[in-house]
């Protein structure tokens, strides 16, 4: 169907960010340091999950629109949510493609037959991954298994290469990490296991720093962070560049970028906001997000109305959204984004 209406061309669903597996210490909601989860337990509220039929809806109302990719919860386990298949049957239906970050454990099914049901139809999987060592992917994804997550990477993509030999759909697999001062020393080493692997790119950003505790693991957070910084992009760089992958290209990173001592403040001071015109996020209960900020923080934003009421048509026109995308950078949240691109980005 030719686009005729304007809109998002992704829209992420926060379908279970309450239900998860692992205790990654840097998560808004499922740290150690987190109050998210005994807060809502003492308080007697449920989890959030969304109500399928509200994704139904929107695929359905996104016709005609440049819509063509969604992804399920990025904050909590996707493959826990208990519709995930239908999803996976509302992708075919609409001829859209999913695009999935998992922490790499494969709950539920296990990793061959998720394999076998989420390669026809991803563009891209992004496997949580903070480090090239036990140790420190342990110490950082607690409750993840070393030998576990590494062999079912490596029979995800198996999987993968055997579906992209027969000609069918080809599923990019990413890394996708937190720069922390507890993993930097391993950043050459997790792109040359990339490389291994057989991963075609490994992405990363730096921290948002929800809790006091972890404030300390920022690698923009001084002068002396930022410079040890630049001397390990500087090596997983080289890594990248002499070892080429089975395909025979080129491990692709992505915000793997110099930075000046002005990245405490501001990561990008010319940068733009990716997301604004371009995506959108949707709440458990319906309340249409305008990026991935952490959600105390983006309320701060305005609100736009939720989606139970309002199609994606009428918030994207509406004055509210309009004037977030000419003034956001008037927000402080913005200001000091860790999102930002560059104005040339690709």
């Amino acid at each position: 169907m030719k686009d005729t209406n304007p809109g998002p061309w992704r829209i992420t669903f926060d379908t279970n960010p309450d239900d998860c597996n692992l205790k990654c210490i840097m998560c808004e909601d499922h740290s150690p340091y987190s109050l998210t989860q005994p807060n809502r337990i003492n308080s007697g509220i449920p989890k959030r999950r969304m109500d399928i039929d509200l994704i139904r809806n929107i695929l359905f109302n996104a016709q005609g629109t440049p819509l063509r990719e969604i992804i399920p919860s990025t904050m909590g386990e996707p493959l826990i949510y208990e519709h995930f298949d239908e999803i996976i049957t509302l992708c075919h239906q609409y001829n859209i493609k999913l695009n999935l970050t998992t922490n790499g454990t494969f709950p539920r099914k296990g990793v061959e037959t998720w394999a076998k049901i989420i390669i026809p139809v991803t563009s891209d999987v992004k496997i949580s991954w903070n480090g090239a060592s036990k140790y420190v992917q342990e110490k950082i994804m607690l409750g993840s298994r070393w030998e576990k997550v590494l062999n079912n990477l490596k029979k995800f993509i198996s999987i993968r290469n055997s579906y992209a030999e027969k000609g069918e759909n080809y599923c990019q697999v990413t890394l996708q990490m937190t720069f922390l001062e507890s993993n930097i020393h391993e950043l050459a080493s997790i792109v040359k296991l990339g490389i291994d692997m057989g991963v075609d790119r490994i992405k990363g950003h730096h921290l948002w720093a929800h809790f006091e505790e972890i404030k300390s693991l920022s690698m923009r957070r001084n002068p002396e962070s930022i410079s040890r910084w630049n001397q390990e992009v500087i090596r997983a760089q080289k890594v990248a560049k002499s070892h080429l992958l089975s395909n025979g290209q080129y491990i692709k990173l992505v915000n793997f970028n110099l930075l000046d001592e002005s990245a405490q403040h501001d990561l990008a001071p010319d940068g733009v906001c990716p997301f604004l015109g371009q995506e959108a996020w949707v709440a458990t209960d319906g309340r249409f997000n305008p990026c991935c900020a952490p959600d105390k923080e983006r309320r701060q934003l305005g609100y736009f109305g939720n989606l139970k009421n309002k199609t994606l048509n009428e918030i994207w026109a509406s004055k509210a959204y309009q004037h977030l995308n000419k003034n956001y950078l008037q927000y402080d949240l913005c200001k000091g984004c860790n999102m930002k691109k560059h104005a040339n980005f690709n």
